[in-house]
């Protein structure tokens, strides 16, 4: 539909219905828009008509008088919910009073600071708590609640990427004391084990990041005569130490997830809890919630048990020790490991074989000096032993999803909730852009009135593996397919090819992992949680979803940091890069080694007039016919990195 009929279509519903309730948008300019159903066009607020509303807010808005071929516009009226109360940014002096300029460059106003600090504080970041915003006021009024450091140290600029997006960096004294009193009692009782399968004569391992501290997941194998395999998949028993309705439950529940910068790990739990008691360390036996799996040599699933164990970790392994010892043909528990490695495999053909898409892309990651200056940039190398530990946890999550779903056919509606881990197919709309796109790009990609199947992408996958825009198009891919998140309905997880997948396997860093230990256990025990505490499982797995993506934001956010703190030693510099967006005003190109995007302004490509042609993805010189299209390998050079921005500025060489 073109915009005019878009516009006339809004017109005809403006006639029917002049208000609408929504979630506002508001841009770095101070233009909102309001999404709505009723509208084919998004409704258009103007700044002087937003009403003090802020982006995210939900709000009541009407519509005004509409002009013949223009967009709708329209007034926010009231208020419904704001969608953030505590605001990061940098304290600035004004006349006599103090205001803070948020990072959030969509809170198009400065927040008026109603109780300063006594010595006016330059250069600082901090966060205030909005408390009003009167109508005829210029800005809004707010509280310091927490002075947060020196602008551009990483310390404070680390602080406020996590405060930004909702999330305490410390935890609070009585919860800490909590946890102390928790790590107290770490001595197993008698009766304890006697309640739970003894594992701790079976050969068990971990494997993890060489900087992991917390230890989620450990496996145990033990072959039999017959050619089956025994695997033991033990998830730290999270929820035997923290309880419903305590202290560190509601915080757990709060944050909803650990978060991973750059530089440090902001976890759910307690470091005692997380680190410690709940992790699974080696030499020490620990309490865990295992899946155990009788396999056969083609990793095939004869036999199944859930239920509460005790183990004892035989090896810490990195995965580069793992992986060392594989590739050498011996070394300490190379038969274990082996065996292991040969299983894993198995499961990941056939989950292929299944239509599960391989997104796998390269990752970076920095080396820091003492000020968390980063001094180098490595790509991340992707091991069989990553792999291998993936499989087996994808192996556990459905196995336990799928054994649950069964044992729902035979309950009541009222006990059969579960928190599923669903991913929806991909909107037609979305894939046939992705088409357009990639077939511009020059690769082929049919799909059917949008409909796409996961072994199609696989078979794009293939034509592009190892080509300059693999990076690019997997990307585009990524972007255009629905988000995974946690629900109590089942829809199948699009992705991986399974129709029943939850989290089971990471209870110290996701609570929805501890979500899912609590029902297992009730069902397996036959103690039916509260009907409470199952009708808040919905809306926990929705702010869980919520927190989740809120997370990823700051961990992208830290590397982008990083990106361009390392990249400003580098200005005047030449690199190779790829062209990874078209726009009006430019050319995004993503450096080829950091990974580190920044943008071509469209006034300094000076050899020519460019103009954009939106549908093939590129812009085009009046006089030369020249091209620049998307995916174009590309010689640049850095003339300046905005710290405080985040962003780098390119020319063409």
């Amino acid at each position: 539909m073109s915009a005019s009929e878009s516009r006339k279509t809004n017109q005809e519903n403006h006639k029917k219905n002049t208000s609408l309730s929504g979630v506002i948008s508001v841009t770095r300019k101070g233009v909102g828009y309001i999404e709505h159903s009723n509208l084919i066009e998004d409704l258009e607020i103007a700044p002087d008509q937003l009403g003090t509303a802020l982006n995210g807010d939900t709000v009541d808005a009407t519509m005004l008088d509409a002009q013949k071929n223009k967009r709708l516009q329209g007034k926010v009226v009231k208020i419904i919910a704001r969608a953030k109360t505590d605001f990061v940014g940098t304290l600035e002096q004004r006349d006599n009073t103090t205001i803070l300029i948020s990072d959030d460059r969509r809170m198009y106003v400065p927040i008026l600071v109603e109780n300063p600090p006594q010595k006016p504080l330059r250069n600082t970041k901090a966060v205030v708590r909005f408390s009003t915003w009167n109508k005829g006021e210029k800005e809004p009024r707010g509280m310091l609640i927490e002075v947060l450091g020196e602008k551009g140290v990483n310390e404070t600029e680390m602080k406020a990427i996590v405060r930004s997006r909702g999330f305490d960096t410390d935890f609070a004294k009585t919860l800490e004391q909590e946890a102390h009193a928790i790590a107290q009692q770490r001595t197993i009782p008698d009766q304890e084990i006697k309640n739970r399968r003894d594992m701790r004569s079976i050969t068990t391992i971990t494997i993890d990041p060489l900087d992991a501290k917390d230890f989620d997941d450990a496996l145990s194998i033990e072959s039999f005569p017959d050619g089956t395999t025994e695997v033991g998949i033990h998830i730290a028993d999270v929820s035997h130490y923290v309880r419903p309705g305590s202290v560190i439950d509601k915080e757990a529940r709060k944050r909803a997830t650990s978060i991973y910068l750059v530089d440090r790990t902001i976890p759910m739990l307690p470091e005692i809890l997380s680190n410690d008691v709940c992790s699974l360390n080696p030499h020490e036996d620990k309490l865990t919630y295992s899946a155990v799996f009788r396999l056969d040599k083609n990793a095939r699933v004869l036999k199944r048990w859930f239920g509460k164990t005790i183990i004892h970790s035989d090896k810490r392994f990195t995965y580069e020790d793992a992986q060392q010892v594989l590739d050498r043909g011996s070394g300490e528990l190379f038969k274990e490991l082996s065996l292991l490695d040969t299983l894993a495999r198995k499961l990941r053909e056939e989950r292929f074989r299944q239509g599960a898409i391989d997104f796998d892309q390269d990752e970076i990651r920095f080396v820091l000096d003492k000020s968390g200056k980063p001094i180098k940039v490595i790509k991340k190398e992707r091991l069989s032993t990553n792999q291998l530990i993936e499989d087996f946890m994808l192996l556990a999550n459905r196995e336990v999803a799928t054994y649950f779903n069964n044992l729902c056919k035979n309950l009541p509606a009222s006990r059969a909730t579960f928190i599923y881990r669903i991913h929806d197919v991909p909107d037609p709309e979305k894939i046939e852009e992705l088409s357009i796109f990639v077939r511009a790009v020059g690769y082929d990609f049919s799909t059917q009135g949008g409909n796409v199947s996961a072994k199609d992408l696989n078979k794009l996958f293939k034509q592009i593996e190892g080509k300059p825009e693999e990076h690019l198009i997997k990307t585009a891919t990524i972007r255009s397919m629905a988000k995974a998140i946690y629900s109590t309905k089942n829809i199948g997880h699009f992705g991986l090819s399974f129709t029943y997948y939850t989290h089971f396997t990471s209870p110290i860093r996701r609570y929805p992992d501890i979500m899912v230990h609590r029902i297992l256990k009730s069902h397996l025990n036959n103690e039916p949680l509260s009907q409470q505490e199952l009708l808040a499982y919905e809306s926990l797995a929705i702010q869980s979803s919520r927190r989740e993506v809120e997370a990823v934001e700051a961990e992208r956010e830290s590397i982008k940091l990083k990106q361009v703190e390392y990249m400003k030693d580098h200005v005047g510099e030449s690199f190779d890069g790829i062209i990874t967006g078209i726009v009006d005003w430019g050319l995004y190109v993503e450096e080829k080694e950091t990974k580190a995007e920044g943008l071509i302004r469209m006034a300094s490509l000076s050899d020519d007039f460019y103009e954009l042609d939106k549908k093939r993805y590129r812009i085009v010189g009046n006089k030369t016919g020249k091209a620049y299209t998307l995916g174009d390998p590309v010689r640049i050079r850095l003339i300046a990195a905005h710290i405080e921005e985040k962003t780098l500025d390119w020319i063409l060489i």
